[in-house]
């Protein structure tokens, strides 16, 4: 994930499309992409939570228009001109919701090369906890109201666990068991030709050879995927939490306010009173 959304190229072709699930080197792919191609990458996670609040809204619709069926059928749906107008002037995408919608992806782009980064599975299992936890607290949408552009995120949560329960049997917490099921699904869905199952840690060797590009002269991008969404998320609650401060100080200012206004004015009625009764 990275640090800042891309934005788009009018008239650039989209070449690769990253399919691997969250947290597998999605945001190292990214920038490899970006060198090799020069290009802007839609890193989903990134442009979700990073940039304009209509990419959260749109990717809602189209997860909610699509009506997922079994993994090996896939089906034409009203939300494939949506998610073409949302990868239109990349280069490359990746990362969720898009590793779910692999079947729209090859009929939208038949000429693309599907990349699945993979990575220890069990590893893998372990770095996803935190993440679960965080998308699934019951006050999740609560926390968030004071920020209205991060209000959308409780719905767009909702419709991606709903379709990792229809792809892999279950949504949160995520075990091994959606990772080989993705993993199972991409091999049988995605022509061998246009798959690379690719560990980042490889470096650029499969990449360049499956893309058929000389290696750069620079070193292979290292990206955490866990500490930049750690981050994020991290940074966006504490943006929350000083929200509600600011709410409720507000709110007691107020009402202190309020209060002694109350106040003075019984006081008023009061001297009103006692002087009458002397006069």
């Amino acid at each position: 994930m990275g640090n800042a959304p891309s934005n788009p190229v009018p008239l650039t072709p989209l070449r690769v499309l990253g399919i691997g699930l969250s947290r597998t080197g999605t945001s190292s792919l990214s920038a490899a992409l970006n060198i090799l191609f020069a290009g802007p990458v839609y890193h989903s996670g990134t442009q979700i939570m990073l940039g304009p609040t209509t990419e959260m809204t749109t990717w809602t619709k189209v997860l909610s228009t699509i009506p997922i069926p079994a993994p090996h059928t896939p089906e034409p749906s009203p939300a494939l001109p949506l998610i073409h107008d949302l990868l239109d002037g990349y280069v490359a995408a990746t990362d969720a919701p898009l590793n779910g919608l692999v079947p729209q992806l090859l009929e939208l782009y038949p000429d693309a090369l599907f990349v699945c980064t993979v990575r220890d599975p069990d590893a893998w299992t372990r770095s996803m906890v935190g993440l679960s936890h965080a998308a699934t607290m019951k006050f999740l949408a609560a926390v968030l109201w004071p920020l209205a552009y991060m209000r959308p995120l409780v719905p767009y949560v909702k419709v991606l666990e709903r379709q990792w329960l229809a792809l892999y049997g279950e949504s949160v917490p995520l075990t091994r068991k959606t990772y080989d099921a993705h993993l199972a699904w991409v091999r049988e869905v995605v022509p061998r030709d246009r798959l690379l199952e690719f560990d980042v840690r490889d470096g650029w060797g499969p990449l360049c050879a499956k893309l058929g590009l000389e290696v750069p002269d620079v070193e292979f991008p290292r990206l955490n995927d866990s500490e930049a969404i750690d981050r994020v998320i991290r940074t966006t609650f504490i943006k929350a939490l000083l929200r509600w401060v600011a709410v409720l100080a507000t709110g007691g200012l107020a009402l202190g306010m309020f209060w002694y206004l109350d106040w003075k004015r019984e006081k008023e009625l009061v001297a009103k009173r006692e002087l009458k009764k002397q006069q």
